[in-house]
C-alpha cells in the first residue's frame, strides 16, 4: 500500500507534462491579459485562484470589452459547469473516509488533464496523488500567465504572435480528437462555429449592441447543446443480469 509521499511524487511525475503544457498556453493567455489591461499581479492571481483556459480567455476578452458582472458570471457558469461533473466523478474514486478538506482542495485543481489522470488511476484515488499534480500544475500556469503578462511588450512582435496562436491551438486539440471520433461531433462544432460567425454578423448589422459577446455564448452553448441533446442522446449501456 503507497504512503503519503508515495502517492505525493506519482502526481508530480504525472503532472510534470501539463505543467509544461500549461507554460506554453498560459503565457499566450498573459499576452492577451495585457492586451486587455491587466496588471502582471492581476494576470497572475486571476490564473491562480481560477486555473481554467476556457474560463479565463473568455473571461478577459469580456472584462477587457467591459461587460457587466453578471453576463460574465453567466457566461463562466456555463463554460465551467463541466468541472461540477469532473469533481463528481471523481468522488467516487475517494474512500468514504476521506474528508471534507480535502475534497475540497482536490476540487480546485480539477482541470480537463488533471482529471484525466486522475480517472485513470487504478483503484482508489488519494488526495495526496493530487496535491502532487496540482502543486506542479498550477504553478506552470501561473507563472506562464505572469511572464507572458510581462513580457509580452518586450518580445519580437512575430514572437509573440506565434505564442498567442497557442491558445487557439490548445481549443483545437480539446475538439479535434472527439470529433475524429465521432460525426455527431464533428458536425457540432461546425453548426457552433457557423452559428457563431452568423450571429455575429447579424448582430453588427442590426446594431444590436445588447446582445453581447457574453450572452451570444451563453445563447449559442445552451440552445446548441439542448439541441443536441434531444436530437442526439447519448443512449445508456444497461448490463445485462442473468437470473
Amino acid at each position: 500500500m503507497k504512503d503519503r509521499k508515495t502517492w505525493f511524487f506519482h502526481g508530480v511525475r504525472d503532472g510534470m507534462p501539463i505543467a509544461v503544457g500549461y507554460f506554453a498556453v498560459a503565457f499566450a493567455l498573459g499576452i492577451k491579459a495585457d492586451g486587455a489591461g491587466f496588471s502582471a499581479l492581476q494576470a497572475a492571481l486571476l490564473s491562480l485562484l481560477n486555473v481554467t483556459s476556457a474560463g479565463e480567455a473568455a473571461g478577459i476578452a469580456l472584462i477587457g470589452a467591459g461587460t457587466t458582472y453578471v453576463e460574465l458570471a453567466f457566461t463562466q457558469l456555463v463554460i465551467n459547469i463541466r468541472y461540477l461533473l469532473m469533481s463528481c466523478a471523481l468522488s467516487q474514486k475517494l474512500s468514504p473516509s476521506t474528508g471534507f478538506f480535502h475534497r475540497m482542495l482536490i476540487g480546485y485543481g480539477v482541470t480537463d488533464e488533471i482529471f484525466g489522470i486522475s480517472a485513470a488511476v487504478e483503484g482508489k484515488l488519494s488526495p495526496y496523488y493530487s496535491y502532487g499534480a496540482i502543486s506542479v500544475a498550477v504553478p506552470g500556469w501561473t507563472l506562464g500567465t505572469l511572464l507572458g503578462t510581462v513580457l509580452g511588450n518586450v518580445l519580437p512582435m512575430r514572437v509573440t504572435a506565434a505564442l498567442g496562436v497557442a491558445l487557439y491551438a490548445m481549443f483545437l486539440a480539446i475538439i479535434l480528437p472527439p470529433a475524429r471520433k465521432s460525426r455527431v461531433i464533428a458536425g457540432l462544432v461546425a453548426v457552433s462555429m457557423a452559428a457563431s460567425g452568423l450571429l455575429t454578423l447579424l448582430c453588427q448589422h442590426f446594431a444590436l449592441t445588447w446582445f453581447t459577446e457574453g450572452f451570444r455564448i451563453i445563447a449559442l452553448t445552451v440552445t446548441i447543446s439542448f439541441g443536441a441533446a434531444l436530437l442526439f442522446p447519448v443512449k445508456e449501456q444497461h448490463e445485462e443480469v442473468e437470473a
